[in-house]
């Protein structure tokens, strides 16, 4: 089996934790915009691509797949993710199986106002959440909401353009620069319309990350949840895996509905009073997921039986709990 890794960055854990699964002679191939990203050095082969957006960059994606004999296809990048769920049909008509969500689910998650939006439908709470600066300023007048708030672009990718509004002389200032931003980058391209913005009432308390784990045809497997405790560049530094079945079912619940196939990160709040509240959803495998793998949770080893049509011992996908980790760095040599 030969697996392709696209925009691998530097998730270097991911594709050492899919080389430890693999069998002997199978492959893992990795692609990236430099060749000397991090998670390349640890592939088979790597390989440089154009960015996601060059014209040729599906056609290359492609040829690459055919003549790397690639039997399944994961993006890393969520920025590409609404790339590859468009052009699926494509790939699998050469006999790659590309593990990506349907257009679909990856429009509900990359669009944050509509994820805020499908998971209030659910019967779930989301943040309070305005994409109008206008109807934010008036449901700050009447109360609804105060300050601190949250402001961060629409459609995005982890923490790029997040800022903490304090107040109001903030709000304005803060929101007409980073429109600007927005339209000077590649968030340009992905945004419908004028509302490029988003803001969110900003929650505190305990914040938990969740791998919700679908089989290949959508249908809900596992849940692993951990509490974060430190972060470091929008993604979890420490965390530990906790047994909270409250947690879970709402993992579960959201699981079963939105039929994504293989990881979805998920990003939770608890606020004061108790109630947890839904921030994001990435339909992925994110920074937090080597928290999960380390604890036992081998969705790897799960999907690779899932692309030969073999059985999965759900007991592959249950995290120990009260394991802790913590990321730390260390120096890689480029060849």
């Amino acid at each position: 089996m030969n697996i392709l890794f696209t925009c691998a960055g530097r998730r270097t854990y991911l594709l050492k934790y899919f080389k430890e699964n693999l069998s002997e002679g199978d492959k893992i191939v990795a692609t990236d915009m430099s060749l000397t990203a991090p998670a390349l050095q640890v592939a088979d082969m790597k390989l440089q691509v154009p960015a996601v957006y060059d014209s040729e960059y599906v056609n290359i994606m492609l040829r690459i797949c055919e003549e790397q004999r690639i039997d399944a296809l994961f993006s890393l990048n969520d920025l590409e993710l609404p790339i590859l769920a468009e052009n699926k049909a494509r790939f699998e008509a050469i006999g790659v199986k590309v593990v990506v969500s349907d257009p679909k689910v990856i429009d509900i998650a990359f669009d944050k106002y509509k994820t805020a939006q499908w998971i209030e439908s659910l019967g779930l709470t989301a943040p309070k959440t305005y994409v109008c600066l206008e109807d934010c300023k008036k449901a700050l007048a009447s109360g609804e909401i105060t300050f601190p708030l949250f402001m961060k672009p629409r459609w995005g990718s982890g923490s790029i353009g997040l800022e903490s509004i304090a107040d109001m002389e903030e709000l304005n200032i803060y929101y007409n620069l980073l429109m600007k931003k927005i339209k000077r980058t590649i968030l340009a391209t992905v945004s419908v319309g004028d509302e490029y913005i988003m803001i969110q009432e900003k929650l505190t308390g305990s914040e938990f990350g969740l791998d919700v784990m679908n089989d290949l045809n959508g249908k809900n497997v596992g849940v692993s949840v951990k509490q974060k405790l430190a972060m470091r560049s929008g993604e979890t530094d420490k965390a530990i895996t906790r047994n909270l079945p409250e947690v879970r079912e709402i993992g579960r619940k959201i699981g079963e509905n939105l039929g994504h196939i293989g990881n979805l990160d998920v990003d939770i709040m608890q606020k004061a009073n108790g109630d947890y509240c839904v921030l994001e959803l990435n339909p992925r495998f994110g920074g937090g997921f080597p928290f999960s793998y380390e604890a036992g949770v081998n969705l790897p080893l799960a999907i690779i039986k899932w692309l030969k049509g073999e059985e999965v011992d759900p007991q592959m996908l249950v995290p120990e709990c009260g394991r802790m980790f913590s990321k730390n760095d260390y120096l890689m040599e480029i060849k």
